[in-house]
């Protein structure tokens, strides 16, 4: 699984990208909207992870670039903006959740998780139950 990760600064977006690698998931690495875009036109990416208060485009703007092109691929906004207008504007755009600064990576991974087996049911149009699907 490929997990693209959009933050401009550079120590939270490498320690974001370490404990995915850790997880066995691949990164992409971005440091706005715009190259996370590009990465968007070269590689399948599964999961998002994105700033909101990145220069050139924020994360409000590239997730509804991505859900105007009908891109369903799952967001997690992960940002330091914490009130609930925020949160709120976050999931009317079509984030599938959303997390304050700083996080609890470990928190982060189940979230991944779920989030991801969530996705493959629908993207499978299937759910499976021992034998039964």
């Amino acid at each position: 699984m490929k997990i693209l990760i959009a933050e401009d600064e550079d120590d939270i977006r490498r320690l974001l990208a370490l404990n995915m690698k850790k997880e066995g998931y691949e990164v992409i690495e971005c440091k706005d909207g715009i190259e996370a875009l590009e990465a968007f036109k070269n590689q399948e990416v599964h999961l998002a992870l994105l700033d909101i208060m990145m220069p050139n485009m924020d994360g409000y703007e590239f997730t509804e670039t991505l859900r105007d092109g009908h891109c369903e691929i799952p967001i997690i906004i992960v940002t330091a903006k914490e009130e609930l207008e925020d949160k709120k504007k976050g999931f009317s755009i079509g984030a599938d959740d959303y997390m304050v600064k700083p996080i609890d990576f470990e928190e982060l991974i189940l979230r991944i998780g779920a989030i991801l087996r969530r996705s493959k049911i629908v993207n499978d149009h299937k759910i499976t139950i021992g034998n039964t699907v």
